[in-house]
C-alpha cells in the first residue's frame, strides 16, 4: 500500500510539472495527437476532406493604433502663490486698531502702527548734528587756504635766502631758517587738507545718522507687501512688539500654484511652459501652465518637483486642497483594448495574444498607458493589430485558431 501511495504521488509530481512548465508542449502534443485520431476518424467514416477538430475558436478584435496625448499624472496640492509673514522689525507699543483675518488689503496698505516714542527726537538730533558738521567745511577750507600762502611766502623767502647766501651778502644761518620754513608750511598744508577731510567724514557720519533715525520712524509703520488676504489678524492695540515679532500673514491666492512630485522616469516628459490641468478633489476643473521644474530630485522619493500655475480670480481655490494633476506631453501611438484582454506569459510579462499570419497565436508584450473606465490604452504594439479579447487564456503562442473578429466599438 504504501508502495501504490508513492506512485501516485510521484505521478501527480510529474503531471503538475508539465501542466506548469511545460504547458506549451503539452498543449501542442495533445493537440497534434488529438488532431491526428479526429482525422483518421474522419478518413474512416468515409469523409473526402479530414476535419481539424482540434482548432479552437477564439474572438479577436481589430485594433488600429491611435494618436493620443500621453501625459504625465501626478497626485499634488495646490499652494498660495505667495505667503508672509510680516515682522516688526523695532520695539514699541501698537497703537493702531487691529484688521481681522480674511480682509483683503493692498501693497502700502498700513497693517500695524508703532509708538514714536523718542524717535522724532532723535531725528532732529542727528539733523542738527548734519548742519553743525556742513558748518565747519569753510573754516576748515580757510585753513587749507592759508597754509597754501603760507607755503607761498616761504617759498620766496627760500629763493631770497639762497640767492644772497650764493652771493656771500646773506649768511648760512638764515638760508637753513627759510628751509624750516618751508618744510613748516608744507606741513602745514598736509595738516588743512587732514582736518578738510575729517570735516568732510563728519558730514557723512551725521548723514548716516540722519538716515538711521528716518529709518527708525518708518519702522514705525508695519504696511502689506503685496495684494492678497490677512491668514491671521494683525497685532492687537497696545501689545509690545520686538525685532521678530509677529505683525500678520499675508497670502496671495491669485494666481495659485499647482504642485505636484514627477516620478524620475518620467521627469523628461515635463517641459515648462507645457499645458497642465488638473481635477480638485472638491470638484473643480481648473488649467494652467508648468512654470518650475526642479533639477534636484528629493533625497528620500527621488522625484522632482513641479508647479503648475493657475488663475483664480475670484479665490475659489483654496491653500492645500488635493488636486489630481495632467500635464500634457507629447503624443504617442496606442490601442484601446478591454482589461480583461490583457494576460501574462511564463516569463511574468504583461502582453497580449494577437493572431499572426495563418491564424497562428503570438504573444506580444505591451506598455500599460492609461487607465479609463472604456478601457486601457497601450502601447508596443504595431499600428494593425488582431488582438485575442476573448479565450486568449486558452491558447498559448504557436497555437492555430479560428479567430471570430469583432469590431473596436463592440
Amino acid at each position: 500500500m504504501r508502495l501504490i501511495s508513492f506512485v501516485n504521488a510521484i505521478l501527480v509530481v510529474v503531471a503538475l510539472f508539465f501542466l506548469v512548465f511545460e504547458r506549451d508542449a503539452l498543449f501542442a502534443f495533445a493537440g497534434r495527437g488529438e488532431g491526428e485520431s479526429d482525422t483518421a476518424s474522419a478518413t474512416e467514416s468515409g469523409g473526402n476532406d479530414p476535419v481539424d477538430q482540434t482548432v479552437m475558436g477564439v474572438v479577436a478584435l481589430r485594433s488600429s493604433a491611435q494618436e493620443i496625448d500621453s501625459a504625465v499624472l501626478l497626485r499634488g496640492q495646490t499652494k498660495a502663490n505667495r505667503q508672509v509673514e510680516v515682522l516688526a522689525e523695532t520695539t514699541s507699543t501698537v497703537i493702531s486698531e487691529p484688521k481681522r483675518k480674511g480682509t483683503f488689503v493692498e501693497p502700502g496698505d498700513l497693517l500695524c502702527e508703532l509708538d514714536p516714542g523718542t524717535r522724532p527726537a532723535s531725528l532732529a538730533e542727528a539733523m542738527a548734528g548734519k548742519l553743525e558738521a556742513k558748518s565747519r567745511v569753510p573754516e576748515a577750507e580757510a585753513r587749507l587756504e592759508e597754509a597754501h600762502a603760507l607755503v607761498a611766502e616761504a617759498e620766496i623767502n627760500l629763493k631770497a635766502a639762497n640767492k644772497l647766501s650764493e652771493t656771500g651778502f646773506g649768511s648760512e644761518t638764515r638760508r637753513i631758517s627759510s628751509e624750516a620754513a618751508m618744510r613748516s608750511a608744507e606741513a602745514g598744508i598736509k595738516t588743512a587738507e587732514a582736518g578738510l577731510e575729517a570735516t568732510r567724514a563728519g558730514i557723512e557720519a551725521a548723514s548716516a545718522e540722519v538716515e538711521a533715525a528716518q529709518r527708525e520712524i518708518e519702522r514705525q509703520t508695519i504696511e502689506a507687501p503685496f495684494k492678497g488676504l490677512l491668514e491671521s489678524d494683525t497685532a492687537e492695540l497696545g501689545s509690545l512688539m520686538q525685532p521678530g515679532s509677529l505683525c500678520a500673514t499675508v497670502i496671495q491666492l491669485d494666481p495659485i500654484k499647482l504642485v505636484g512630485f514627477v516620478p524620475e522616469a518620467e521627469v523628461n516628459r515635463v517641459v515648462v511652459g507645457s499645458e497642465a490641468s488638473a481635477h480638485l478633489i472638491t470638484g473643480p476643473q481648473v488649467a494652467g501652465l508648468v512654470t518650475f521644474l526642479s533639477r534636484s530630485a528629493d533625497e528620500t522619493t527621488r522625484t522632482f518637483e513641479v508647479e503648475i500655475t493657475v488663475p483664480n480670480p475670484d479665490l475659489a481655490i483654496r491653500d492645500g486642497q488635493t488636486a489630481d494633476i495632467r500635464i500634457a506631453a507629447e503624443g504617442t501611438k496606442a490601442h484601446m483594448l478591454p482589461q480583461s484582454a490583457l494576460t501574462l506569459n511564463n516569463e511574468g510579462q504583461v502582453g497580449v495574444r494577437t493572431v499572426g499570419e495563418g491564424d497562428v497565436v503570438d504573444f506580444m508584450p505591451i506598455r500599460l498607458l492609461r487607465d479609463t473606465a472604456e478601457g486601457v490604452w497601450v502601447d508596443g504594439l504595431p499600428e494593425e493589430v488582431d488582438i485575442i479579447v476573448v479565450g486568449h487564456e486558452f491558447v498559448t503562442k504557436g497555437v492555430k485558431v479560428v479567430p471570430n473578429y469583432r469590431e473596436t466599438q463592440q
